[in-house]
């Protein structure tokens, strides 16, 4: 191979992955800051409810919360381990924006609130953190626990599907597929209600216990 023809392929490498780096940012820009993704007007009206909000590591959504429904009565929690949950991102996160001093720091396997405590449980992108299945059924086991059995859960979370490939390539391989989210849920005794579609990149899970009204 000349010299010219291996300059040019790497010029052609270059210009691919600065392409991919440019798709993945417009794509962020458009779900996070442009699509209202973060009007959050698929929970429902969550004035005078009680609601947990769990997140893993960093809170984006709970001031949201009571800035949309006033009357909100929010529990925060944080299920972040630095030692079962690994992912960098989080770290830096979690240093730059620390949980506030009335977040509760829980156990994905263990949540510290009676049966039905809830009218609704919200997880916005923290779920799929929990890379062990065995904790991530428990988690949603206990979800469905703590959730009153007319209430409803609520997941937010990217998919591995071909929409998160072309916009984040490799990195679609941290999120999880459609047919492992409906696994986990069915095994975890959890029935899905609805799915919502705020962009083609994010799916919000409706979900509540197997045998209750919808």
């Amino acid at each position: 191979m000349s010299s010219g023809m291996l300059q040019l392929i790497i010029y052609v490498l270059v210009l691919l992955s600065f392409a991919q780096v440019l798709v993945t940012l417009l794509v962020s820009y458009y779900v996070y800051d442009l699509s209202g993704l973060y009007e959050l007007k698929q929970v429902g009206d969550l004035n005078c409810l009680k609601v947990l909000n769990i997140s893993a590591g960093f809170d984006e959504t709970s001031d949201i919360l009571k800035q949309q429904f006033p009357d909100i009565i929010l529990q925060k929690a944080d299920f972040y381990d630095p030692l079962q949950h690994t992912e960098i991102s989080i770290k830096r996160a979690r240093k730059a924006y620390p949980s506030s001093q009335d977040t509760l720091i829980v156990k994905t396997e263990e949540l510290p609130f009676a049966e039905a405590s809830f009218d609704k449980v919200i997880s916005i992108f923290s779920a799929h953190e929990i890379r062990n299945v065995n904790e991530r059924l428990a988690f949603l086991k206990e979800l469905a626990r703590v959730c009153d059995a007319r209430g409803e859960i609520i997941i937010m979370e990217h998919l591995r599907d071909v929409p998160n490939f072309l916009a984040y390539n490799i990195g679609f391989m941290h999120f999880y597929p459609k047919s492992n989210w409906e696994t986990c849920f069915a095994t975890a005794g959890l029935k899905v209600t609805e799915e919502l579609k705020t962009t083609k990149f994010v799916s919000i899970f409706k979900l509540k216990p197997n045998g209750t009204p919808n």
